[in-house]
């Protein structure tokens, strides 16, 4: 089977792929994606679904300030097909050291122009969580973030480039990746399809594709893990996290409690697992019931794990290739790219389609893992 008349031929289906597709096929490109298992299958699937601006890096803040404005957007045009839900974030304090580094954390948000994390005391946390530990000193909280359920937004974003005539081709792992002449031709099982671009968004699998391009972007494998409680009364609105111990946690309509945050465990990429490890599910289990005692004698129910790209800087990669043409990389997210996605799909379909992203992101280019550059960071 040979396809030529594709302009975008996107590889991996989480939710950055399928949110380029989106909006490239909402300006009317011709798209194909590219899956190895089933869209969301990994890191854009198993995720804690945090859509959060609280907390991220200032390279990242404009990007994902963007992001935040389309979740709201979208959760109107896409219903509750999107499954969003506004409750907030807040980072808890738990000593005068906490409250230090979150005041130092706003700011410097404050003298780069965003005013967004509003620091809060005591009292005011304890209005946004009655069932918070009394130890708890203050807080930093973002009104607008919430979270989404993660494989019901792939999907919503997957079915929304399908209806506008995206195609998607699972179950189907890239053999090959060539240019000839001025398209992209990429290999699977039953043949090749061809393209004008390429976009690489593979979650954990880029850095590998990126080598046998012949070009070194590092995202390397990882696993992240999470848990959840039996059902429980009513008790927390926002997703919680503290701001000196890795926790991010979050409590769902039907009651049930999602427990992460730094969660990280082994993975065996070329089997695509990532092996559950219970001693830290259960020091992450410790620091839930310190901030909410009454969690104590609460029964976990299951536990599952995910496959996740970071880089050394912990930052995203988005942009176009240093070497080859045609080729717009969006990947090594670095277990904090969920909230991104439909920004990281508008500002990659603007790279394809215009040249450059309305929203700055030259901070997260693959250009700056250059040899020296990097060694430069490095030192």
């Amino acid at each position: 089977m040979w396809h030529t008349d594709y302009d975008v031929a996107i590889i991996g289906a989480g939710i950055h792929g399928c949110s380029t597709a989106y909006h490239l096929a909402k300006r009317g490109a011709r798209v194909v994606v590219i899956e190895a298992d089933y869209p969301g299958r990994h890191a854009s699937g198993v995720n804690a679904g945090g859509v959060r601006t609280l907390g991220r890096p200032i390279q990242e803040m404009p990007l994902t300030l963007a992001s935040s404005d389309l979740w709201h957007e979208l959760s109107h045009s896409f219903g509750r097909d999107l499954g969003f839900y506004t409750g907030g974030q807040i980072k808890v304090a738990e000593s005068e050291a906490d409250i230090a580094i979150l005041q130092k954390r706003v700011a410097l948000l404050a003298s780069q122009g965003y005013h967004h994390e509003v620091l809060i005391d005591a009292a005011t946390t304890r209005e946004i969580l009655p069932a918070v530990s009394p130890h708890v000193t203050g807080a930093v909280w973002v009104k607008s973030d919430g979270f989404a359920v993660p494989y019901r937004s792939v999907t919503a974003f997957r079915r929304e480039a399908q209806r506008l005539g995206a195609t998607f081709i699972e179950n189907w792992r890239v053999s090959s990746m060539a240019q000839q002449g001025s398209k992209w031709v990429v290999g699977v099982p039953e043949g090749t399809v061809g393209a004008e671009y390429m976009v690489m968004t593979a979650g954990a699998w880029s850095g590998r594709l990126a080598h046998e391009l012949g070009e070194t972007i590092p995202v390397e494998p990882g696993g992240l893990m999470l848990m959840v409680t039996q059902r429980l009364p009513h008790f927390v609105d926002p997703v919680v996290g503290a701001t000196s111990r890795g926790l991010s946690f979050k409590q769902y309509d039907n009651g049930t409690v999602v427990i992460g945050g730094e969660l990280h465990c082994e993975v065996d990429i070329d089997a695509a697992h990532a092996e559950l490890d219970f001693s830290r599910l259960a020091n992450s289990a410790r620091i839930v019931t310190d901030l909410f005692p009454f969690l104590k004698n609460v029964s976990l129910n299951r536990a599952w794990s995910g496959v996740e790209g970071f880089t050394p800087d912990k930052l995203p990669v988005i942009g176009y290739s240093t070497t080859l043409p045609k080729l717009v990389y969006a990947c090594g997210f670095s277990a904090s790219g969920f909230q991104l996605g439909p920004a990281s799909g508008r500002a990659v379909s603007e790279l394809v389609l215009d040249g450059a992203s309305k929203v700055p992101i030259e901070g997260l280019s693959p250009a700056r893992f250059g040899h020296d550059a990097w060694r430069t960071k490095a030192a």
